[in-house]
């Protein structure tokens, strides 16, 4: 096969990939996609009726996550794994039809959507061409109602992300489970309409809400809640590894088996706020963090001395120059690149004594790890500055980076903040910035990193702060949002904000492809969302 259709990230092309994915994803790989969130949805048709029975099953619950976390912007890209995945979905498909009929004392009495049936798990090429039968394109579905699907099922795709990040530690949420069903389930249901999917994409948004704080709280109980960190952009000299990703389970394993090894851990993209956690700073070969966002890997890696391992989404086509040295670690794979299951980290730390690893050669330092305990912790001061007219507003520049021109308007825009003003940010859209020097506000750094794109949760805990301690509604603060999309994660965390009342977002670099007008038109109605512009303009609109 050579066609495809996938729009779900930032940087589809020509609204939407049809040969080959921007991100690397091939056709037959989209195919296998494509059938795995269709056997999900069938999936979901019977667990969501023997839930309604009473009963629940938690492998099903289990692997929902994984299918799709899996579909996820640049995680798994090796066929042969996602059709595993699909012949799995289709035995937890049987499984899901039998509990329910135990529960029912017979066999369901209503239609049968196709998605519910039964298909055959044969091989990969006959799987590939039944995925490419159920791909996003619908001209059965009123445009406006697949478009909020769409955005539901992408909202679902990233918070499966943070729930699967929260398992790892041992936290789940049986409320998030049961909604992945009734949400699935019903974009099969054909009496549903518009509003009747709105409403569940604001559910959507809430349960992400849910999902990002229980995966707070894991990292917080595991690790300590972050603190303020400087972070050496240098290299110490000895053996090298560098982690890029989100897990932090898996770092503290790592870290862990390199004690005494002679061997440093570096950090990459998303794993840069690990370096404020208490429990993961206090490893003295946690050594710094080394380049920046996951989009400029190729280029970057190529100068790293060491053995270089994924363990959540961003990974690119890896070039010939460090395909010998990278791992992938969990979900996140690559066709031909060494992959590794579990917590035995022997492979990755014998490549790093096996290169040549770096020489002492101290750099720059940068801060981490203002989330929101460490903010909260200085809230007065904060609150005085802004009663004092030291701090005149907030701004919140961050969101998912990407390669696609007009990010350099987030550059552009933090540096023409004014200097009375704060900028907090998250995700690896900091990479944008994150190296300049802004100065502070009476001893406030004027750059607050608050972490990862899940860390969300804690802005939106500091905002609510500031709104209880001026009591007024968040909408009334001085605070701006300025976001950047790229993948799913980043569509979950905007439902949140939206099932949170939040207005007046600015988003960009580009606006959604798979959003309708009518469905545009809706936000902007409803929640003033507008896209960037200049970020001149955009400073002037907002500060008068």
């Amino acid at each position: 096969m050579s066609e495809m259709f996938c729009y779900q990230c930032e940087q589809t092309a020509n609204g939407g990939c049809s040969r080959v994915g921007v991100c690397g994803k091939q056709p037959d790989v989209a195919a296998l996609q494509d059938q795995l969130v269709f056997a999900m949805k069938g999936i979901a048709f019977w667990a969501d009726k023997a839930r309604q029975k009473g009963i629940k099953d938690q492998e099903i619950d289990r692997f929902m996550l994984d299918g799709l976390f899996t579909t996820v912007t640049n995680v798994d890209f090796s066929a042969e794994e996602i059709a595993k995945l699909v012949r799995t979905a289709a035995q937890m498909r049987v499984k899901a039809q039998n509990i329910f009929e135990k529960a029912n004392g017979g066999a369901y009495g209503g239609a049968v959507p196709a998605a519910a049936q039964a298909f055959n798990p044969g091989t990969t090429a006959e799987l590939v061409t039944l995925g490419a039968q159920h791909g996003v394109k619908d001209d059965s579905i009123d445009p406006d109602v697949k478009s909020v699907q769409e955005i539901i099922i992408y909202g679902m795709k990233g918070y499966a992300a943070y729930a699967h990040h929260a398992l790892v530690i041992g936290l789940e949420n049986d409320e998030i489970y049961a909604y992945t069903h009734k949400a699935l389930a019903a974009t099969l249901d054909k009496s549903l309409g518009l509003m009747d999917f709105v409403g569940l994409a604001m559910e959507c948004g809430r349960i992400n809400l849910v999902t990002m704080e229980l995966l707070n709280k894991a990292n917080t109980d595991s690790f300590g809640h972050p603190v303020p960190t400087p972070v050496q952009l240098g290299t110490k000299a000895g053996k090298a590894i560098l982690v890029s990703g989100h897990d932090l389970r898996m770092l503290e394993e790592l870290l862990k088996q390199t004690v005494g090894t002679g061997v440093n851990v570096y950090t990459h993209g998303e794993m840069l706020p690990a370096h404020g956690y208490p429990g993961l700073k206090k490893y003295a070969h946690l050594a710094g963090n080394f380049g920046g966002a996951w989009q400029d890997q190729a280029k970057e890696f190529v100068n790293f001395p060491g053995a270089i391992i994924f363990n959540t989404n961003c990974i690119q086509r890896p070039a010939d120059s460090y395909k010998d040295r990278l791992f992938t670690w969990g979900l996140v794979q690559w066709p031909d690149v060494k992959h590794l299951d579990g917590y035995d980290f022997s492979a990755v730390i014998r490549k790093a004594q096996e290169l040549p690893g770096f020489e002492e050669n101290p750099g720059k330092e940068i801060l981490t790890g203002f989330g929101h305990n460490a903010v909260l912790g200085v809230a007065d001061k904060v609150i005085d500055a802004v009663k004092a007219g030291q701090i005149r507003h907030f701004f919140l520049i961050g969101g998912c980076d990407g390669a696609k021109s007009g990010r350099n308007y987030y550059t552009e825009f933090a540096e023409k903040v004014p200097k009375d003003c704060v900028i907090l940010t998250l995700a690896c859209g900091k990479y944008r910035f994150n190296k300049l020097d802004f100065g502070d506000i009476g001893g406030i750094p004027r750059l607050l990193d608050i972490g990862q794109c899940n860390d969300a949760y804690s802005a939106i805990q500091i905002a609510v702060a500031l709104a209880g301690a001026f009591n007024c509604g968040v909408n009334d603060l001085p605070l701006s949002m300025i976001l950047s999309w790229y993948e799913q994660k980043a569509v979950a965390i905007l439902l949140t904000l939206l099932h949170l009342g939040i207005k007046n977002i600015k988003l960009g670099p580009s606006l959604p492809a798979f959003i309708t007008p009518n469905v545009l038109n809706f936000l902007v109605e409803n929640f003033n969302i507008a896209p960037i512009g200049t970020a001149e303009g955009d400073l002037k609109q907002i500060l008068g």
